[in-house]
């Protein structure tokens, strides 16, 4: 599994190469120059960054913007250890392994021009649920200076509904037993910190780089609560010690596709097994608070703020949650990519709509944005028709995803007197969805939640009563004890009940202008 970077080997570079050229260290110098490789010497890179969740978004973001300034200033002490802790990640981690961790980040421009890159910041990959003791050690060792996530919103192990820490889940109850064979990444930190404190070094900082507001106050909260329930004394020197940094982070990556795969190797002449696409926009703003340094990414383009909670806010009410619009709306519709949804002036409209009505007015002045710029900007992004973002990736694990980029926006205007029509749309169409399984062509719809069952047995009892879906109070909290919510939502739900044509429904909304 592990993937240390050789020495590179020159001995063949005068060889006229007639096949495709394999991904790794070794044939680096053999690349065509239409493919930008990494500008410093991989060999002598040291692992100060551990990162668990080596998905797509990682390596567009945190690990692209690390090869850039290590590319810039010719450092080498901020290479990246990449970890997978479940037997999903198996995949990665041995075509990381083959690939010496090198991959190709392919950057899909509007106009169709695509830009390929070879990013060379990730050193090694460590699978948890084969050798637990490895990642804790690589986490507790002197190097290493920062411990970023990318989990996904569900991976925090929170109750949507209280903010709290779920002690039910299973895996709370072995990573507490078996303390030095966790399973949940809060587990890996505790015994990881834990180590540390012992050996009298200090607290690493933990970077979350998911998109939930207030990332890094959720990461710290979550992991008080899990260290306190093992070792209270711990769990005080964690709060002491350890930082987690706020942070804004913005990128679409969609998943990789077969096309992606063969465009390398046919048009290109690489072949790499997993290379990541993404658009040419990026963003990283972070709070600046870093218990053992950092690397200065502020020289490639990070923003280093005081308090990242308006741009934060600003990205996941109108991007995130904008996602879950097109995605669910777009999926009952029949679309089956962002870009299809955008294509479509009827989506195209809704968006805007429930971005200027219904999201606008309950957003914080931002410093340095204008907003009506920026969702331009979003209007732009999103139609890329260059990005096959499908629908299916946007739609999953919603339970974790809407109740903190749509549901904080239908709670605030309902305290404000404000539009709450365009968002009860998308969770009747939520709740259709997941009874039926099905647009309205009965074309089957794949669902992938973590709670898919409870979803479904919420939404497949509305036909007896019509606002058991809101019921799903760890989702919806009281949502349901709103009369103006749930009158709106009800008519959403008779309305596609009767007739599950929701183009039908989105015109009627628009037609009225609210």
């Amino acid at each position: 599994m592990p993937c240390a970077v050789p020495k590179p080997n020159r001995k063949n570079k005068e060889l006229i190469i007639k096949e495709s050229i394999q991904l790794n260290q070794q044939n680096l110098h053999l690349l065509p120059g239409n493919i930008a490789r990494p500008a410093y010497d991989r060999s002598h890179l040291t692992a100060q960054i551990v990162h668990i969740g080596v998905g797509g978004f990682h390596r567009s973001h945190l690990a692209c913007y690390t090869d850039e300034l290590m590319g810039k200033t010719d450092l080498t002490d901020w290479g990246i250890c990449g970890v997978g802790l479940r037997e999903a990640d198996r995949r990665i981690g041995d075509i990381l392994g083959k690939q010496d961790c090198l991959y190709t980040l392919m950057v899909k421009h509007p106009g169709g021009r695509i830009e390929a890159r070879v990013i060379g910041s990730l050193v090694n990959f460590l699978l948890g649920c084969d050798n637990p003791a490895a990642v804790i050690n690589r986490m507790a060792d002197a190097a290493t200076k920062i411990v970023s996530l990318t989990i996904t919103e569900g991976g925090y192990n929170f109750n949507p509904a209280t903010g709290e820490f779920d002690f039910t889940h299973p895996d709370v109850g072995h990573d507490l037993a078996n303390p030095d064979s966790p399973r949940l990444v809060f587990g890996y930190l505790t015994a990881a910190l834990k180590r540390r404190r012992a050996a009298g070094l200090p607290a690493f900082t933990v970077q979350s780089c998911d998109n939930l507001q207030h990332n890094g106050d959720m990461t710290r909260r979550m992991l008080l609560a899990f260290a306190h329930r093992q070792d209270a004394g711990l769990a005080q020197w964690i709060q002491r010690e350890a930082s987690f940094p706020n942070a804004m982070v913005d990128r679409i990556t969609p998943v990789t596709t077969p096309a992606d795969i063969s465009y390398l190797d046919t048009e290109l002449g690489l072949k790499d097994e997993w290379p990541v696409t993404c658009e040419p926009f990026i963003q990283w703003v972070i709070e600046d608070n870093f218990a053992a340094g950092r690397p200065a990414w502020e020289s490639v383009g990070v923003q280093f703020a005081p308090d990242v909670t308006p741009y934060e806010k600003m990205k996941i009410r109108l991007l995130n949650a904008g996602h879950s619009v097109l995605g669910l709306l777009g999926s009952m519709h029949g679309h089956e990519t962002i870009a299809g949804c955008m294509a479509d002036p009827l989506f195209a409209t809704y968006l805007r709509r429930f971005m200027d009505i219904e999201v606008t007015p309950v957003l914080d002045a931002v410093d340095g944005i204008n907003l009506e710029t920026y969702k331009d900007s979003l209007v732009e992004r999103f139609g890329n028709p260059s990005l096959k973002d499908n629908l299916a990736r946007i739609c999953s694990e919603s339970s974790a995803k809407l109740p903190k980029f749509l549901l904080p926006t239908i709670q605030e205007n309902l305290q404000q007197g404000g539009s709450i029509t365009y968002a009860a749309l998308v969770i009747a169409a939520w709740c259709f969805y997941s009874d039926r399984g099905a647009g309205r062509d009965g074309r089957p719809l794949a669902i992938v939640d973590v709670m898919k069952t409870e979803l479904h047995q919420a939404a497949a009892a509305t036909c007896t009563d019509k606002l058991s879906f809101l019921k799903l109070q760890p989702v919806f909290g009281n949502l349901v004890r709103n009369r103006i919510f749930t009158a709106s939502y009800v008519r959403m739900i008779d309305a596609l009940y009767e007739n599950p044509d929701i183009s039908r429904l989105m015109q009627a909304i628009l037609s009225a202008g609210k």
